[in-house]
């Protein structure tokens, strides 16, 4: 390491800071530490030669005479020129001063900017941004259930990480279908752009820059598959060199470790340490293993679990580490949002040509297989739940396992076969019109007297159908398009693998849209999973009913989520047979609906019925609870469904130990603030600096089209500033349509679903926008190198008094802002007065209400600027004073986190012991395995000792910036 970087590793360029670099004057917008010791620091500039580009400057080189002629410089605020502003009513001043407030950067544990984004935040909607900000870093996985909003939920707490400076690189890793569903939700309602990089973006970005650079530094946002990733042995080590200050993963349970050999899982394991912030969302985040559970709180954080197969709840309460709500925990807050949904079961008499089929099916005689009589009870259980589903689906599934048995060419299985063959002829004769279930279906989508009273030309009146089953989706798409009369393009379908992840996203879209003809959508379970259905549709019918709760809660979450605005209306098609012998799925069926209802009302999650936790192991708990209880009966499925309500007990489930004792929806009026502001609003920031831009005589094209919407044409140099962003979000015709109306903005976005390219035409304008980020930028450059205004205001100030106004950023170690305030340093006839927060000051003058009358005819600034030297030595003495008091705090929770890992790894160290008492094997070896497991696990929590400390101790120098200069003097 060179000189010069010993001496950076002690030095903090604070975002805010100017500097002096290559003989220009630039603010610095980021700084990460460097492997030299150095730093690595992101500029934009502001003096003549480089305003409104970016730079990037490595401090170890910049700093090394070998390699450079000049060093760089930070500007000592008291060589602060002052500039007497000329401009109307001071109108560059209290732009300037805006900008630098909208750099100050909120450093407490309030929330001050995510609520605002474009949409109706509910109380609730917070808490997960509330409870990562009490925590040292903020690692969370937010396990609401189905339709509650996790992806808004995400936003807000990234739109509020970056506006406190943490959050210029974002990745998330979504599932492949929703990609552009999640992209457009954080661009529409966030200002958050994120480039899209499936494989053939990758490629692209590979294509234009050097082979051996990082196509992960190419784009600071970006939206990516974890399953692109994982196909790409490569890809590993582009993500082992590249950082992000935010890591999403979106249906974390899919990376869960489960066995060994689980290529997503080691690849989560790998991203969670190359960021400092990372969010899992899941709805379902639980398999009921408790260390597959575990390995995703040991992403969010390594030194949580001494024991992964044995949690203990205090360990864990207080770490914030996970969040999880229902419905009926936040019902008072989304019922205009979430109406009650109408459940109704429809029930099907079975056609005399069923029955005979249900009579085949309870003689029929597989002797051979049933010399291994469980299997033949599964196959009998599979015959009977795809007989249910449709006799189309059991046909499949009867001609699939006939031609199993032809191949064998056994005669042993001559018998069974030529049973299968007639019970198949029994199939077949069961035609759409003797098939009582679809004959209801077609009653129940037209019937307006008992039914939905479906019109296919109505926009807003699109159904869903559920089933299992391909060969009944296959069924109902061909069937329902010739009874129904519809037109091909009225009736579509998603089904998995037969299907691309652009065609799936495609349909999703074209049912989201006014215009599009598509009305009627046939989905298998692919569709049950996260995509929203919601937008035109709040009528779902379940053809046949899963054998899993958890499927019940997806599937009921396509139209039954946050921002439906009908109520939704959910039914369940269950075929009654008059056969006693056949076990029946209607009471199967009855037991599973009367649940999934039972755990929406009183529960929440559907698996404390079964202490199951996904798909496959419910579903075969209720195949095996049906060959254990050959005779059909209420009791069919007592030994897996019990009784549960608000009074019941229950026994701990695996997240029990990560949950806060208190999970109560946290009151948003105590909980957020509001940035203090100059301006009324940001469209009147965005139209005042727009009007300086175009008074200081640069070219810009803009109009206001009404009180909260300005039109604004993209010129070269916002091209240039904004050529990173995502093609989608580029405005086609170089120009922007900009709202700071909530109300506008879900309107819009509501309309552009029935686009064409189904993204809003009008953009949220709001601080974190990125033509709002470029007006802030050439706002600040408004009185050029190390200038700052003054303001003479003889109608507001005393002839003798003068004010000083100045920031104060204390980072940390790795260059965040843990204080940055202000001050108003107050003289009075050349001698210090006092000091007031800027808050009080303003309010005291009138700055935010009334416009300031500028004589504009005095030029001297000369004692002004000999007080700036004694004002920065008062602001000093002052910052000091506020640092001691925050530091008291800091130093308080940082002392209480380090004491708690201290515990922690000291319960870890003993766990070690204790497990390797238990093994068996050579003393020698086992002993050298322990003492290299017991290094592994103090490097780890030292590691994370290291890490808070840095995050959590503030430097003792700050970095003191003159904001402006006011005076009640004339002369």
């Amino acid at each position: 390491m060179n000189s010069r970087a010993q001496q950076d590793k002690y030095k903090n360029y604070t975002p805010g800071m100017r500097i002096v670099v290559r003989d220009a004057e630039w603010v610095v917008r980021k700084s990460d530490p460097t492997a030299d010791g150095g730093y690595l620091i992101e500029c934009e500039g502001i003096s003549e030669l480089v305003r409104g580009k970016e730079g990037r400057f490595l401090t170890s080189i910049e700093n090394d005479k070998e390699y450079s002629n000049s060093q760089i410089q930070i500007l000592d605020p008291a060589t602060t020129k002052l500039i007497e502003d000329k401009s109307p009513n001071y109108k560059d001043s209290l732009l300037y001063i805006e900008a630098m407030l909208r750099q100050r950067v909120p450093t407490d544990e309030h929330v001050h900017f995510g609520h605002k984004a474009a949409m109706d935040t509910l109380p609730f909607q917070l808490d997960p941004t509330i409870t990562a900000l009490k925590q040292p870093r903020q690692r969370i996985l937010i396990a609401d259930a189905v339709g509650l909003g996790k992806t808004l939920e995400a936003g807000i707490l990234m739109s509020e990480l970056i506006r406190r400076g943490k959050g210029k690189r974002i990745l998330v890793l979504a599932v492949k279908s929703m990609l552009t569903q999640f992209q457009k939700e954080m661009w529409s309602r966030f200002s958050i752009p994120l480039t899209r990089l499936d494989s053939a973006g990758l490629q692209q970005v590979r294509n234009k820059i050097p082979t051996n650079h990082n196509p992960f530094h190419f784009y600071d946002k970006s939206i990516i598959s974890i399953d692109t990733l994982k196909q790409d042995v490569e890809y590993r080590h582009y993500l082992e060199q590249a950082y992000w200050d935010i890591i999403v993963i979106d249906e974390a349970h899919n990376v869960a470790q489960r066995g060994s050999n689980s290529q997503r899982s080691r690849l989560a394991k790998l991203l969670s340490q190359r960021s400092d912030t990372l969010i899992m969302l899941s709805a379902t985040p639980h398999d009921g293993k408790p260390e597959s559970f575990a390995s995703l709180m040991n992403m969010l954080d390594a030194t949580a679990i001494a024991n992964e197969k044995e949690y203990q709840h205090d360990d864990f309460s207080d770490k914030g580490l996970v969040i999880r709500r229902f419905k009926k925990d936040v019902k008072d807050q989304i019922a205009k949002d979430f109406p009650e949904r109408d459940i109704q079961t429809v029930k099907a008499k079975a056609s005399a040509v069923e029955e005979d089929v249900y009579r085949e099916l309870t003689e029929l005689n597989l002797s051979t297989l049933d010399k291994g009589r469980k299997a033949s009870q599964l196959l009998r259980v599979t015959i009977e739940k795809t007989l249910f589903s449709s006799p189309m689906a059991c046909l499949s599934t009867v001609s699939n396992r006939i031609k199993k048995l032809e191949a064998k060419q056994d005669p042993d299985f001559e018998d069974d076969l030529n049973s299968l063959k007639s019970f198949s002829q029994a199939l077949e004769r069961v035609s759409a019109e003797h098939f009582s279930k679809y004959q209801q279906l077609l009653k129940l989508i037209s019937d307006k007297n008992t039914g939905f009273g479906w019109k296919p030309n109505k926009k807003d009146d699109r159904i869903v159908i559920f089933t299992e089953s391909i060969p009944t989706l296959e069924f109902l798409l061909q069937q329902l398009q010739v009874d129904l009369g519809l037109k091909p393009e009225q009736i579509g379908c998603l089904k998995g693998q037969e299907m691309s992840d652009a065609e799936l996203m495609q349909t999703v879209e074209e049912f989201g849209k006014e215009q599009s003809k598509l009305r009627l959508l046939v989905c298998s379970d692919v569709a049950s999973e996260g995509i929203n259905l919601h937008y035109l549709s709040h009528k779902m019918i379940h053809f046949d009913i899963p054998w899993s709760l958890m499927v019940f809660q997806q599937r009921n979450g396509r139209i039954d989520r946050y921002g439906q605005t009908q109520q939704p209306l959910i039914r369940y098609l269950v075929t009654t047979s008059e056969n006693e012998n056949v076990r029946g799925d209607s009471r199967t069926s009855e037991v599973l609906i009367q649940k999934d209802e039972q755990a929406q009302k009183n529960i929440g999650d559907p698996s404390e019925f079964t202490g199951r936790f996904d798909q496959e192991s419910e579903e075969e708990a209720v195949a095996e609870a049906l060959v254990e209880s050959f005779t059909s009966g209420e009791d069919i499925l007592a030994d897996i469904f019990g009784d549960f309500d608000d009074d019941s007990a229950k026994e701990a489930g695996p997240m029990d130990a990560f949950l806060p004792d208190d999970m109560l929806v946290s009151d948003s009026t105590v909980e957020t603030r509001d940035l203090f502001s100059l301006f009324s609003s940001d469209i009147e920031f965005a139209e005042q600096a727009l009007e300086y831009i175009k008074r200081s005589g640069q070219r810009i094209d803009f109009s206001k089209k009404d009180a909260s919407t300005l039109a604004l044409t993209v010129n070269n140099e916002l091209e240039q500033r904004l050529k990173q962003l995502p093609p989608e979000v580029y405005p086609q015709d170089e120009q922007f349509i900009l709202t700071n109306s909530i109300e506008q903005m879900s309107l819009e976005i509501a309309a552009a679903r029935g686009q064409q390219h189904a993204w809003p035409r009008k953009n949220y304008l709001w601080q974190l926008h990125p033509v709002m980020e470029w007006l802030n930028d050439k706002v600040l450059s408004a009185f050029g190198r190390h200038h700052a205004p003054l303001i003479r205001i003889p109608h507001k100030l005393d002839a003798s008094k003068t004010s000083f106004v100045l920031n104060a950023i204390y980072p940390n170690r790795k260059s965040h802002p843990l204080i940055n305030d202000w001050v108003v340093v107050n003289y009075v006839d050349g001698c210090f007065d006092t000091f007031e927060t800027f808050e009080q000051f303003a309010e005291a003058i009138e700055l935010k209400e009334s416009k300031l009358s500028n004589p504009a005819k005095v030029d001297n600034t000369g004692d002004h600027q000999n007080l700036l030297k004694d004002a920065i030595s008062k602001a000093s003495e002052y910052f000091q004073i506020i640092r001691k008091e925050k530091e008291s705090l800091i130093d308080a929770k940082l002392q209480a986190q380090v004491d708690a890992l201290e515990a922690l790894k000291a319960k870890r160290v003993k766990q070690l012991a204790f497990d390797f008492e238990q093994a068996g094997g050579i003393q020698q070896i086992v002993e050298d395995k322990k003492l290299k497991e017991q290094h592994r696990i103090e490097k780890l929590f030292d590691d994370y000792i290291q890490w808070i400390e840095d995050t959590m101790t503030t430097e003792k120098t700050p970095y003191i910036q003159l904001i402006a200069v006011f005076t009640g003097s004339e002369a």
